[in-house]
């Protein structure tokens, strides 16, 4: 995307007045917060399955001093003053998942709207280091700081931090003292009210995923596979995509999404990419997956390219690639739009034993993704290289995507 500035004397304090009225809700996210000691490229990582209403977004480049960087913003907000997750180019990196059990600055409890939008695109434009965004916490500590948020952030000294945030403070865990070197959220701070806040059987069953992975083996092509298209249920006995091929394409079987990480409201899922702690010259990176993602292709992304491609944020209604994976969504989901009922999926149309299904050959696109983007990592790139490659992994996708039928 075109480079866009803020303006000159832009402040926190205006921002989030203006901004009061327009909180969302509705807002429930599956995330974790990875040390390198989990991670298998020994780089610190942040996913995140953005759950909202605000199920068409965007990925733009905001070109911006001290540090520019690439985040995911909603359709209708290109400018990249209200952001949801992004990495700049000093290797910081920041998401949210809305905390609905820590105090707001009414004594009332719930999420604090577009206001950690503002914040998370201040703190990219800002900070380099986890202390950093710290300092910039303290800073706007008070009245004027109207948020209840866990905020994940990394640096390139491979820290990974986790911020329960409200107005009147914060708490925070450095994420490589945790048991197995990370931390799963979803919509509750284990700062704040007990038994209170939403999220609870995402977070069970995204813990329960982590547990099974090796020491050190985390990685962003794993979180896609098992993780972030995961179906599960801790409590229930429903299949995942793996197991959609042993049912037949007839008659039809249907899966309940509402309390599975991948839901029918997941906008995109974000691993945020650290640089590497023992390497300066190193570069950090975003892979997302543009859409729910059941019905996407993962893709990568780099600040340093200085741009994002076409297909992640041109068009006047939608995004190239959000509007082909809002396209096969309703391929799953023939009940979209209608409420209750657009909360089950069909799955013999994602996969089935007959091969009909959607998503092997999404799945096909996303390995040789992988695969060739680890290729081209083998040395060291230029931004108009990083530029040049995101764009073709772009189109490699929108043909995979466009096949759907």
């Amino acid at each position: 995307m075109k480079p866009f500035a803020f303006p000159l004397r832009i402040t926190l304090a205006l921002a989030l007045g203006a901004l009061t009225l327009l909180a969302q809700g509705d807002q429930d996210c599956t995330a974790a917060v990875i040390s390198p000691a989990a991670s298998e490229n020994h780089r610190p990582l942040i996913w995140k399955n953005r759950d909202t209403k605000e199920l068409s977004n965007r990925v733009v480049y905001v070109q911006e001093a001290p540090h520019s960087y690439i985040a995911v913003v909603d359709k209708d907000e290109p400018s990249g003053h209200i952001v949801w997750a992004g990495v700049n180019t000093a290797g910081f990196a920041i998401m949210n998942t809305a905390s609905y059990n820590l105090q707001k600055r009414d004594g009332l409890v719930g999420d604090g709207g577009n206001q950690e939008g503002v914040i998370m695109a201040l703190a990219l434009r800002k900070c380099a280091t986890v202390e950093d965004f710290e300092a910039l916490l303290n800073a706007e500590k008070g009245p004027g700081l109207n948020v209840t948020a866990n905020f994940g952030v990394l640096d390139a000294a491979g820290k990974a931090f986790i911020y329960e945030a409200n107005s009147k403070g914060f708490k925070k865990f450095d994420t490589s003292e945790a048991p197995g070197s990370y931390m799963v959220l979803t919509n509750f701070s284990r700062s704040g009210k007990e038994n209170a806040g939403a999220g609870y059987l995402r977070f069970e069953r995204a813990t329960e995923l982590a547990r099974q992975v090796p020491a050190g083996k985390l990685s962003p092509r794993m979180i896609f596979r098992d993780f972030a298209r995961d179906t599960g249920h801790v409590f229930l006995h429903t299949p995942i995509h793996s197991q959609f091929r042993e049912g037949p394409a007839a008659p039809e079987r249907w899966i309940h999404n509402k309390f599975t990480i991948n839901r029918w409201d997941t906008a995109c899922t974000v691993v945020l990419v650290g640089k590497d702690p023992g390497d300066p010259a190193s570069r950090a990176m975003m892979w997302i997956l543009p859409g729910e993602p059941m019905t996407a292709v993962g893709l990568p992304l780099w600040p340093d390219a200085g741009i994002t491609p076409e297909p992640f944020w041109k068009g006047e209604k939608e995004a190239p690639l959000w509007a082909q994976t809002m396209r096969i969504k309703r391929i799953e989901r023939p009940f979209y739009g209608i409420p209750e009922k657009q909360e089950y999926m069909n799955i013999s149309k994602v996969d089935n034993r007959e091969g009909t299904g959607f998503l092997p050959r999404l799945l096909a696109a996303e390995k040789d993704i992988f695969d060739r983007t680890d290729q081209f990592l083998r040395k060291p790139r230029t931004p108009a290289e990083l530029a040049a490659f995101q764009n073709e992994m772009a189109g490699r996708a929108m043909e995979a995507l466009e096949s759907v039928r």
